[in-house]
């Protein structure tokens, strides 16, 4: 079982491969370390290779990893699904958050970002794959919200996240990644971010333009899904 310097190690000559593969700069694409149900130990590992931004999807599990890696300068993101009575404390805690879908968490977010504070920045979850079980706000939506999302203050819109339907088939992975990269392109804003691959398709990914790939089984392992703290 490969330890985490290895694990790390191995995840960046990946993305470093398929950026070159795909004629890109690998400095263009940055890991992000999805970190949910892993101890702060686990983290302070991850530090220690240079990994500096930690994805977490659950509120309060992250809130106590925050608490006890305070000594570290790590940037978070929340990537996870966000109910509205949890906004206060994202816009309060974390640089970055991936999935926002809904006009009235952003306007929250907006509203409730301390002064002291630089915008948070914020990317859309986009349901590309037309999943109901899946968060993400349809294709067809999205202009209108990106439009309105662009308005507010206290909030830098990046770019754009998705969570494809999971296949082995690279084809597949790739048209599900190429419809947000166009997606993204014909929104005609100044966005530089598309969050999108994990561990089992991150080459598919790099392909079509992620810039955040978000992996957390070939870092960390499998993880445990017991029910951590909300």
């Amino acid at each position: 079982m490969s330890t985490i310097p290895e694990s790390v190690a191995k995840v960046r000559a990946r993305i470093r491969e398929a950026a070159q593969a795909s004629g890109r700069d690998p400095q263009d694409v940055q890991l992000l370390a999805v970190s949910k149900t892993q101890p702060a130990s686990a983290l302070r590992e991850a530090f220690a290779c240079g990994q500096r931004d930690f994805g977490e999807n659950y509120l309060q599990e992250a809130l106590a990893k925050q608490a006890e890696l305070g000594d570290l300068e790590l940037t978070w993101h929340f990537i996870g699904p966000i109910q509205s009575n949890k906004t206060r404390a994202l816009a309060e805690h974390f640089a970055w958050v991936h999935s926002v879908d809904r006009l009235k968490i952003a306007q929250r977010l907006s509203e409730q970002r301390p002064a002291r504070l630089p915008p948070l920045n914020l990317c859309l979850q986009v349901n590309v794959s037309g999943e109901a079980s899946k968060s993400g706000c349809a294709p067809a939506e999205l202009a209108a919200l990106a439009g309105a999302v662009a308005e507010l203050p206290n909030l830098r819109l990046r770019g754009l996240m998705a969570i494809p339907e999971p296949t082995d088939d690279p084809a597949a992975q790739r048209a599900a990644f190429a419809r947000l990269r166009e997606l993204k392109e014909k929104l005609g804003l100044d966005l530089d971010t598309l969050s999108m691959g994990m561990s089992h398709d991150l080459e598919a990914a790099i392909a079509e333009g992620a810039t955040w790939v978000r992996i957390g089984t070939a870092l960390f392992g499998a993880r445990d899904y017991g029910q951590p703290p909300r």
